[in-house]
C-alpha cells in the first residue's frame, strides 16, 4: 500500500473528510468497505444523509487507488463513469456491484468500517 501525503495546497483544496483519509492509513480492508459504501450511494441505497455522501466520496477518491483484494479497476471505472454521467446504463452497472460487495464483506467488517469512520470523522 502506497501513502499519499499533503501539501498546504492540497489541503486547502480537499473536503476534510479526504485530509482525514490521507492521514488515517487506510488498511486494504477499509478500502474495500469504503469502495463498497460508494457502490451503495451509487445505487440509491444509502441512508446516509447528503454531507455524509459527500464526505464518503471524497474519502473514496484518496484511497481508490490503494491495494484492496476485493474490487479491481473495472469497479472503479463503473463508479467513474457513473459518477461522471449517471445515465440509466451506467448506474444500472453499479446494482450487481453492490450486491456483490454486500455480500462479500462480513457484516462484522463493515460494522467495524462504520465505527472507524464516526470515531475518526467526527471523534
Amino acid at each position: 500500500m502506497t501513502q499519499t501525503t499533503l501539501d498546504d495546497h492540497q489541503a486547502a483544496v480537499l473536503h476534510p473528510a479526504a485530509i482525514w483519509a490521507i492521514r488515517a492509513a487506510f488498511t486494504s480492508e477499509q478500502v474495500d468497505c469504503t469502495t463498497a459504501v460508494v457502490l451503495k450511494i451509487l445505487d440509491n441505497k444509502c441512508k446516509m444523509l447528503p454531507g455524509e455522501k459527500l464526505a464518503v466520496m471524497a474519502i473514496y477518491d484518496v484511497v481508490r487507488h490503494l491495494a484492496a483484494p476485493l474490487f479491481d479497476g473495472t469497479v472503479h471505472a463503473a463508479i467513474n463513469a457513473a459518477r461522471l454521467q449517471p445515465d440509466p446504463t451506467a448506474l444500472e452497472a453499479i446494482h450487481p456491484l453492490r450486491v456483490y460487495a454486500e455480500a462479500a464483506i462480513p457484516k462484522p467488517v463493515m460494522k467495524d468500517y462504520k465505527a472507524f469512520l464516526r470515531d475518526g470523522l467526527f471523534g
